[in-house]
């Protein structure tokens, strides 16, 4: 848990994303360490035009995080996240531009269809991972990063089959299969690897960066 002197010094954390599932899903992995996250559209700034050229999902962390902070001054962060999927060659990895096919971005029904075809093409399923990156800026001078497998998840199938599920924002998950039981994660209680493993890494990275910063 946090001290006092860091909670009165992050009291509130701006998360930079538009993406409600995202932020969702932040406010339940840091709520253990007494952080208050708001989205960034909340806090009624007008929104900065970003150029997402990143080679890594780290650098993209970066590019957005400093420029929400450009325009907040505030303690803000960002993350980003790459697909690599086993069996793609090099160039046709999606890595950070998962929704960018053909430079066109795809919506959650375009994703669902263009990733269930690759794995069509692949036999049917393929083994994937997402590796993260985060950059939290509290101010000019303190700057803190991490890409690393604790926030990455776990390998699962992309399949190409489609399940009828759906959850706005996370359109793979309704091709992602667990590889062990090879279920759907949405038909049951396999549902433990992402979530376990996402939650503590983040809780960690935002322990160390605030300790650091106080």
């Amino acid at each position: 848990m946090l001290s006092a002197l860091q909670n009165r010094q992050c009291a509130q954390l701006i998360y930079g994303t538009g993406n409600l599932a995202k932020l969702s899903s932040m406010k339940t992995a840091l709520a253990p360490l007494g952080i208050q996250i708001i989205g960034f559209n909340e806090t009624g700034a007008p929104l900065p035009d970003i150029v997402e050229n990143g080679g890594t999902p780290l650098e993209n962390a970066r590019i957005k995080a400093l420029a929400y902070y450009d325009v907040l001054k505030r303690p803000v962060f960002a993350c980003d996240s790459g697909l690599y999927i086993e069996g793609l060659p090099g160039d046709e990895q999606p890595g950070v531009h998962v929704r960018m096919v053909g430079g066109k971005r795809l919506n959650d029904d375009d994703m669902i269809e263009h990733y269930s075809a690759i794995a069509g093409r692949l036999g049917g399923k393929a083994a994937a991972r997402y590796m993260n990156g985060i950059c939290l800026i509290m101010d000019s001078g303190r700057i803190y990063e991490h890409f690393g497998d604790d926030i990455a998840g776990e390998p699962f199938y992309i399949t190409s089959v489609p399940h009828s599920r759906r959850v706005p924002g996370f359109p793979l998950d309704s091709l992602s299969v667990h590889i062990p039981s090879g279920r759907y994660y949405f038909d049951g209680d396999c549902v433990t690897g992402d979530v376990g493993i996402f939650d503590e890494g983040f809780r960690a990275f935002f322990r160390k960066a605030l300790a650091e910063s106080a």
